[in-house]
């Protein structure tokens, strides 16, 4: 008989490991606290979790505990259980009633055995070739449906040989082992299913965060993998920065709940760009919008030069009557004098349009001074300038190949971003993902966008993000307009970011300290790209 005072006392653990349960998030440390706890309420020296495969046609063991023989199997323990299935349906297609645990399964029923050598219903054959093996004398069982809210039966709770607290004999499970144990097996099925229903809307919620980024990545080639590159470089900085055990950054930490949020924010920080036209965000060089634009610059040139030719035969033909080969040469080497002329220039504007480097003010007014000195006869035979006004305007775009207006559209992505992710009904553990995701474009200076921010108004995380962004930007080989970066370029440019207040230096420090910069490296760049970085040299920039 169970005393008073040590059933008030279970009903107390029962209690504890129900709110315990319910606060758990890994699903196979939950598992593995299930049948601890039952273990321990009912005082059982061994049990074993058994899951309903998804088919619903067998029990699958999950985990698997005996305290007298150091037996731990499944969890988180590493070591597999690789015992077969439990049917549920026998061969002749028959309920397996045979066995305690589809027994109990199939028919919602707990099933309280005092000896399973002497009782009668069940096969117990593998049980006692266990026992021959391993010397253990498996007597009492105690074997407990787990059924969820709506009634269905997820699993089953099965608890091996009950020990007197005292003497630390077996003895049968009581009636208030079976009712400590249904009770928990009730809670425990409810707090399992909640977090499977959890885990498959958070799987579900990153899917369709997978779904933006493959729409991202149809749209262009170019940026689908930033947005996966980014989020894994901001979360390796995160957990550098939560390493720290020294400096500014020394109390800063996160939990699971925090991780997974930064996490979440990595993913969406460019979902805006799903707004952003494709011929701005692919735009190779100057003159590109669905086509890249030199095309039709070269064919004005051949116009030209086509021009140029008639007009040096007509005017030797005109001299043919009276014979004058001095001035045909004149004439003809005139003529070529002026096919240089183009093919030069048409080369400077095909140099122009890459973008490739910086633009000094002289090569500026050369664009503008062929675009106005020259003149061709469009399609309806009107003379007009060479180069149309909008072709000057990109041409003459000092550095890479976006023109302010572009830029605008460019920068609207995290407008967009931020519009898009605050219009969300975040829970309670994911409300700062807007603010995470929308500040990887601001400055610590307060010179970045779209607000404006400095340093002291934006989190650790942003400021985390902001880096990562910048640092893929700088190394990534798969931009239209440039090769991805050797490292030790990448790194001097972001130390003269650090000096001139565009990143936070503190987490910079962190980035090249604790070599996170290195382990990027490593996974995601190509072994070309990858040099020495002269860390002490980054601390003088």
């Amino acid at each position: 008989m169970d005393s008073s005072s040590d059933l008030f006392r279970r009903l107390e653990q029962l209690n504890a490991i129900g709110a315990a349960l319910s606060k758990e998030r890994d699903i196979n440390r939950l598992l593995e606290s299930i049948l601890i706890a039952a273990k321990t309420i009912t005082h059982a020296d061994g049990g074993t979790l058994y899951r309903m495969t998804d088919d619903g046609r067998a029990l699958r063991f999950e985990i698997l505990r005996t305290d007298s023989l150091h037996i731990a199997m499944g969890g988180t323990t590493g070591n597999a259980i690789n015992f077969p299935n439990l049917p549920l349906i026998n061969d002749k297609g028959e309920a397996n009633d045979s066995m305690v645990a589809a027994y109990a399964a199939i028919h919602d029923k707990t099933v309280n055995i005092a000896d399973a050598y002497t009782e009668a219903g069940f096969d117990f054959s593998g049980t006692r070739s266990f026992d021959a093996r391993t010397g253990y004398r498996s007597q009492s069982f105690l074997t407990v449906p787990m059924k969820n809210h709506e009634g269905e039966i997820i699993g089953v709770l099965q608890l091996i040989n009950a020990l007197d607290p005292n003497t630390r004999e077996v003895r049968a499970f009581s009636s208030a082992d079976q009712s400590l144990a249904e009770s928990l097996a009730s809670q425990a099925a409810i707090a399992l299913t909640n977090r499977l229903l959890i885990t498959q809307l958070e799987e579900l919620f990153e899917a369709f965060i997978s779904l933006i980024n493959l729409a991202i990545d149809e749209k262009s080639p170019y940026t689908g993998g930033h947005c996966q590159r980014v989020p894994a470089l901001t979360m390796m900085l995160a957990e550098a920065a939560d390493a720290t055990q020294e400096g500014p950054l020394a109390s800063f930490k996160m939990d699971e709940r925090d991780r997974y949020e930064l996490k979440i924010a990595g993913l969406l920080h460019d979902c805006g760009k799903v707004t952003t036209p494709v011929h701005v965000v692919d735009k190779a060089t100057k003159l590109q919008t669905l086509f890249d634009r030199i095309q039709l610059i070269d064919t004005r040139f051949e116009v030209l030069k086509r021009d140029a030719e008639l007009d040096a035969l007509r005017k030797q033909l005109a001299l043919r009557e009276n014979v004058n080969p001095g001035a045909e040469d004149r004439i003809w080497h005139a003529y070529q004098d002026e096919v240089r002329a183009l093919d030069a220039d048409r080369e400077f504007l095909r140099k122009a349009n890459v973008g490739g480097e910086a633009m000094k003010d002289e090569d500026l007014q050369r664009v503008r001074d062929i675009g106005s000195g020259r003149k061709w006869r469009n399609v309806d035979a009107i003379e007009t300038e060479f180069l149309t006004a909008d072709e000057v305007v990109n041409l003459t775009i000092r550095a890479g190949t976006l023109t302010l207006k572009e830029r605008d559209v460019i920068n609207h992505h995290i407008v967009a971003t931020i519009k898009m992710l605050e219009q969300l009904p975040w829970p309670k553990h994911l409300t700062r993902v807007p603010e995470y995701a929308g500040g990887h474009h601001e400055r610590m200076d307060g010179k970045g966008y779209p607000k404006g921010l400095t340093r002291d108004q934006m989190s650790v995380q942003a400021r985390m993000m902001g880096i990562a962004d910048i640092f893929e930007a700088l190394t990534a080989r798969d931009r239209p307009y440039k090769h991805g970066m050797k490292l030790s370029q990448a790194m001097g440019i972001m130390a003269n970011f650090k000096k001139g207040g565009h990143i936070d230096p503190d987490l910079f420090d962190v980035f090249v300290r604790r070599g996170v910069y290195r382990r990027y490296a490593e996974q995601f760049l190509d072994p070309g790209q990858i040099d020495e970085v002269d860390e002490a040299a980054l601390g003088r920039t």
